[in-house]
């Protein structure tokens, strides 16, 4: 439950303010039809949580567990602190806004988290937890909640979300999930 919990908390706080967070209000605000975009978000979230969720449990069981925690607590701590840099706003090509907003919004949602800090996330919560399942369905969940509302109220919430609290409190949920990962790595070395 650990896994499930830990990675709907980190990747709904890390995915505010975030590129596909933008992108979600860009493809609400073309489109204008709310089902399509959320099943697009759900499918293209679901694929690349999944690669990525296999990606992160293979690491974590191929390398030393004690290296592993090193590499997972430092990277979880360096997330956090990424949080705390606004992303940049990218340009979306045309190309891919002609059709229908579930085929744009899966094609482009699946892009955008390629590299992203969520997908990041969730390759470093299946290395520690190594549950691909919980992790996936709870990063899916998160980034779902930061997303689903940016669908219907957008322009509403940008304006009233203090993006810089909510970024500050996403880097100090990473750098706690660091620092408990760090603490038997650190202890065996002080034993």
């Amino acid at each position: 439950m650990d896994a499930f919990l830990s990675s709907t908390a980190a990747v709904a706080l890390a995915e505010i303010g975030d590129k596909t967070q933008l992108l979600t209000l860009f493809l609400a605000a073309r489109y204008r039809k709310p089902m399509p975009i959320i099943m697009g978000i759900l499918v293209a979230t679901i694929l690349n949580h999944l690669v990525s969720g296999w990606i992160g449990a293979w690491v974590g069981q191929s390398f030393n567990a004690n290296i592993m925690a090193w590499v997972i607590g430092i990277s979880f701590i360096a997330v956090g602190f990424w949080l705390l840099v606004p992303d940049k706003d990218e340009e979306v090509s045309e190309k891919w806004l002609t059709g229908s907003a579930f085929v744009a919004t899966a094609v482009l949602f699946f892009l955008a988290e390629i590299g992203d800090k969520t997908q990041l996330a969730t390759v470093f919560l299946a290395a520690k937890y190594q549950d691909v399942f919980w992790v996936v369905v709870g990063s899916t969940l998160g980034l779902m909640i930061a997303n689903v509302p940016m669908v219907f109220l957008g322009d509403w919430l940008l304006k009233k979300l203090p993006l810089n609290i909510i970024r500050v409190a996403a880097c100090v949920l990473f750098v706690v999930l660091g620092l408990v990962t760090l603490y038997q790595p650190l202890m065996a070395l002080f034993s």
